[in-house]
């Protein structure tokens, strides 16, 4: 699986301080010797060949109100899942979904959906705020359901579906997409598992996005019908952090959020950060919509992954002024420093969740650690200190 181009040994001041050191150091120390350093050893990835998916749902979708439903039907349907039916009010939406999966059958209700016996699990990326209760007619139906994030939005609704999940003993699953959806993600924890790093004590998770009000609908400025930027954004890296540091407790330490510059809509919250921790680990997240047009992408994702051993820094979507494309993993220990390009690495989400269905399993997530990432940002949201109303 792994083929290096060259063997390297970082021994120079970069090996304890990091990449980002040579920018502190002026250019003239470089001609007189005074500090060496070489670029990372590039680790190649090769694409993993698998055998097709051993198990096959049938699955609908119910809600198509976010685009992310497109990578969470994708997930199911390349992990052996058959989309069976589609159901949404919204013709425009409609439209573009059935364009895209021209075999899909278009169900008259929500309720057709519900009572066909055949279907497995059904997806949305329904209104937010809508989510949890579809999740809950879901399971009472029968069925598993797998919502795109934020899953749900109150802590009302987290104690009712946490109620009707343990009654019915279906799966509620949350697609938290930024680990579960993005190559770098999954080999960051392969990396970790294999103790490349050592114990996991922090994670820093940075997700900055670009504000492009045009191109979102009115619900998308509500808190109540979004959740919040913590509640909404902030989920993918508390989940990350659970994930990371192996955590199975946690809490909400200090949590703020802000209206620096959306001023049209006053209740909105462009910038967010909070600090979790568990018993074993710390944690610092911060969520923000000011990426700027000059950037290629829609926001510099980054998570920095602290070891007793080593560190991983990843840059999901984009490498500022360095390599193109996306999935790019940097990993420091005490005898190198590598770099991965993880846009072969496959991603189970999909077919884990296919075989938990069949099987009655865990492998694709738990269902405490689904809760617990959502119950972090949950809190987080509820308890934030509000740092810059807009009219301040």
């Amino acid at each position: 699986m792994l083929t290096s181009r060259r063997s390297f040994i970082r021994k120079s001041l970069a090996s304890a301080t990091g990449l980002s050191a040579l920018s502190v150091f002026p250019p003239e120390i470089f001609s007189r010797n005074l500090y060496n350093t070489s670029s990372p050893e590039e680790v190649i990835l090769k694409p993993e060949r698998r055998p097709a998916p051993s198990n096959s749902i049938r699955f609908s979708v119910i809600g198509l109100n976010h685009s992310h439903i497109n990578g969470m039907t994708d997930a199911l349907i390349g992990g052996g899942g058959l989309l069976v039916s589609v159901f949404a009010i919204e013709p425009d939406l409609l439209k573009g979904f059935t364009k895209r999966y021209p075999n899909v059958k278009v169900a008259g209700s929500e309720k057709e959906i519900l009572e066909d016996s055949s279907v497995q699990l059904v997806a949305s990326a329904s209104i937010p705020v809508d989510r949890a209760p579809l999740g809950v007619r879901v399971m009472k139906a029968g069925k598993d359901f797998m919502a795109d994030k934020p899953g749900i939005v109150t802590l009302s609704q987290y104690k009712e579906v946490k109620k009707i999940q343990k009654q019915t003993n279906r799966i509620y699953s949350i697609m938290y997409s930024e680990r579960l959806g993005n190559p770098a993600s999954v080999k960051a924890g392969e990396l970790i598992r294999e103790g490349a790093i050592g114990k996991v004590v922090q994670t820093i998770g940075l997700g900055p996005h670009r504000m492009n009000p045009s191109t979102r609908p009115d619900w998308f400025f509500v808190p109540g019908k979004a959740g919040g930027i913590l509640c909404d954004i902030g989920s993918h890296q508390c989940d990350q952090f659970l994930f990371y540091t192996g955590s199975t407790k946690a809490e909400v330490a200090l949590s703020q959020i802000g209206n620096f510059n959306t001023t049209k809509y006053p209740d909105y919250q462009d910038f967010g950060d909070m600090i979790v921790r568990s018993p074993n680990a710390s944690g610092y997240i911060r969520i923000d919509w000011f990426t700027p047009d000059g950037l290629a992408t829609w926001g510099d994702g980054r998570t920095f992954i602290l070891g007793t051993d080593g560190y991983i820094e990843m840059r999901k979507y984009i490498d500022i002024a360095g390599r193109k494309g996306g999935n790019h993993l940097f990993l420091v220990n005490h005898k190198e420093t590598l770099y991965f390009d993880c846009s072969q690495v496959y991603m189970p989400y999909g077919e884990q969740l296919v075989d938990d269905v069949v099987n009655r399993t865990e492998t694709a997530m738990t269902q405490d650690h689904c809760f617990l990432a959502t119950w972090l940002a949950l809190t987080a949201q509820k308890k934030a200190v509000k740092i810059a109303p807009f009219d301040s």
